[in-house]
Parts: structure tokens; C-alpha cells; sequence
């Protein structure tokens, strides 16, 4: 039985929702950000994508490219649950949904019945219930794994639909840029094309021992090798673990001293230790995550015996791994707290 996945993703979403709730925004450049003196854009919509503003983007920037933009400070509980409401549109056509995010999800739909045609039809529908529902557009992809649905439903945004069928797939992966390919990063795309390979074509004459060469022994080389040539086994995950969960804080102003790092510590571990109640976990191993203002970052860990949940704990154990010597002279810009190796809480 051929798998059929449909990829959703909703366009421009955090602003898409803002313009939603403001209509007379419609037609302006709008950005929804994380303000303070170290702002960054978290999306923006197609009006100020047209300018070069994107997320990740420093809102001085954006300022700068886009002098009339429009910058709204986030509100994710309203994201949160109009997020809800899609995923709830979702569950009528499957049950096998694994998101990615508030605004993306990955759909299984195959079935004994089910064709290529049928699951397009199925996408357009949930398109258009997601549009009468929610006032909200959205674009999908429909393919026969995760990677060429995913691939599609950013070939036509917004509200573009795109069906990548099995005949079509060896000239599309072959005109590939391989940073185009799933989990090819810059670095990655470096170490590729210092060898020559450019494109989905380069990477399908090479052979899984050639790849292993460049690339390590871990399972990078096995995904590229399979994924140009339009295999991609991974399942559509319902109810996927998270691997950690965690908060972190950017200061306005950068901190100089472990003293007024640990007055930040309770603040954290207390979101941390919320969080993990909410979700139905607990931990073994704490992380503590410092950023400096030259850019570097540097995490240490700590693991117990017993698990970790409430804040007390939490705070006894990443105050010990706060040493003098790791934030001595350097300006301390962004710090976080996460928990990883966890288990459901009892």
C-alpha cells in the first residue's frame, strides 16, 4: 500500500492571525516580534517578506528595510488556541497527525481505498475548512513520504496547493540544491560541495560508502542517500516524546556577574518546573545554557538519580553547575534552564 502524506502549513501565521484580528492592517507590512532592546522578528507577512523581512531578523533591521512596518509583540495564547482549532479541523479527516509546530503538521491519510487524486481532494478540503473557519489561509503538499510532501507545500504559498506524484520525483530531486534537502545545513552544504557535490544529481551518484566519507558514520549519509532517490521511510509520528523541555531569558542588559545571574535563576526554574507540570513530566538531566555577547555558547549538564520537577530541585541543581569561572569577565547575554532524559511523570 503506497503511503500518502499531506503536509499543512499555514501561512505567515502569528501575523496572519494579527491582521485577522486587526482588519485595518490589511494591505501593510506587519511583523509580530519578541520585543525588548535585542528584538527579533518572529514571522512576518507577505506584504513585509517583500521588503527582505524575515523571522530571525534583529528588529533594528527590520526598521531598516521596511521604515513603515507594522511590529506587533507576540500574544501565543491567542496563537495557542487558534492553533487548537486547526489541529481539531485536522482530526476530522485523520487520526495520524504529527505537528511540528502551532502552524504546521504532517497528516497521514493512506488507506486500502485512498489514491493520490483522493488525498489532494482531501487537502483542498481541509484548506478550505481551515479558510471558513478561521479566516486564515494555509498551503498544503501531498506526496508518498514526509520529505516531498513538505518539499511541495512550499512551492505555491500562500494557499498554494502541490501534489508531487511518484513519476514526477527523480527530475525533481535531481534539480535539487542539496541545501534544499532535509537535515543539510550550512555546514553540511559546505563539507558537500567542497567535493563537488551540488545538486540531488551529484547526490545520487555518489554511493553510501562515498557519502560516509564525507559525512561520518552517524545517520546523516544513510538520509541523503536514500532521500535522493525519493526514499524517506521516517512515519508519520502521532504522538511523538519531546526529546527536553526548557525555558531561557535574553537580557535587555547584558550581566556581568554570577550574583545577578543566579537572581535569574528562580524566576526560570519555577517557569521550568510549571512547564513540566502541565506537560506530565519529570528528569534527570538539567542543562544549564549560557549565551555571550560575542555569540559563543556553552551548556552544562547535570544528571541525578532521582527525578528532577520541582523548582527547589531544579534550582539546586543548575546553581551548582553556575560557577564563577564560567561567566568570570565575559558579558552574559541570554541564559536557559531545560530538563532532558525524561520520562512521564508518575
Amino acid at each position: 500500500m503506497t503511503r500518502l502524506i499531506v503536509h499543512v502549513d499555514m501561512d505567515a501565521f502569528y501575523a496572519s492571525v494579527e491582521v485577522r484580528e486587526q482588519p485595518e492592517l490589511e494591505g501593510q507590512p506587519v511583523a509580530v516580534i519578541v520585543p525588548g532592546r535585542r528584538g527579533i522578528v518572529m514571522t512576518a507577512n507577505y506584504v513585509a517578506r517583500n521588503f527582505g523581512v524575515h523571522s530571525a531578523l534583529p528588529v533594528y533591521q527590520a526598521r531598516l528595510r521596511c521604515p513603515g512596518i507594522v511590529l506587533l509583540p507576540q500574544r501565543m495564547d491567542l496563537y495557542r488556541a487558534v492553533s487548537a482549532q486547526i489541529h481539531g479541523i485536522f482530526a476530522r479527516y485523520t487520526e495520524a497527525i504529527e505537528p511540528l509546530a502551532l502552524d504546521e503538521a504532517y497528516l497521514d491519510v493512506t488507506g486500502e481505498d485512498q489514491t493520490l487524486e483522493g488525498a489532494q481532494h482531501l487537502a483542498a478540503d481541509i484548506q478550505a475548512d481551515i479558510l471558513r473557519e478561521t479566516r486564515l489561509t494555509c498551503s498544503a503538499g501531498v506526496s508518498v513520504n514526509k520529505f516531498l510532501a513538505k518539499f511541495a507545500s512550499g512551492l505555491q504559498k500562500p494557499a498554494g496547493l502541490t501534489v508531487i506524484r511518484p513519476e514526477e520525483v527523480d527530475a525533481l530531486l535531481a534539480a535539487l540544491t542539496v541545501d534544499e534537502f532535509y537535515g543539510v545545513g550550512p555546514v553540511i552544504a559546505g563539507k558537500l560541495r567542497a567535493q563537488g557535490i551540488e545538486t540531488g544529481a551529484d547526490l545520487r551518484a555518489r554511493s553510501l560508502v562515498e557519502l560516509q566519507a564525507v559525512l561520518g558514520s552517524g545517520k546523516l549519509a544513510p538520509r541523503l542517500h536514500g532521500l535522493a532517490r525519493g526514499v524517506d521511510d521516517r512515519p508519520v509520528e502521532a504522538h511523538r516524546e519531546p526529546q527536553s523541555i526548557g525555558v531561557e531569558r535574553t537580557f535587555e542588559q547584558d550581566l556581568t556577574t554570577r550574583e545577578a545571574l543566579l537572581a535569574e535563576l528562580p524566576g526560570l526554574t519555577q517557569e521550568l518546573a510549571a512547564r513540566l507540570s502541565r506537560r506530565g513530566y519529570v528528569g534527570r538531566t538539567a542543562v544549564l545554557k549560557m549565551s555571550f555577547e560575542d555569540g559563543t555558547t556553552v551548556t552544562r549538564h547535570r544528571t541525578r538519580e532521582q527525578p528532577l520537577a520541582g523548582a527547589d530541585e531544579l534550582a539546586q541543581a543548575v546553581t551548582g553547575m553556575l560557577t564563577s569561572e564560567l561567566s568570570a569577565e565575559r558579558r552574559v547575554r541570554l541564559l536557559g534552564v531545560s530538563v532532558v532524559n525524561l520520562s512521564p511523570r508518575a
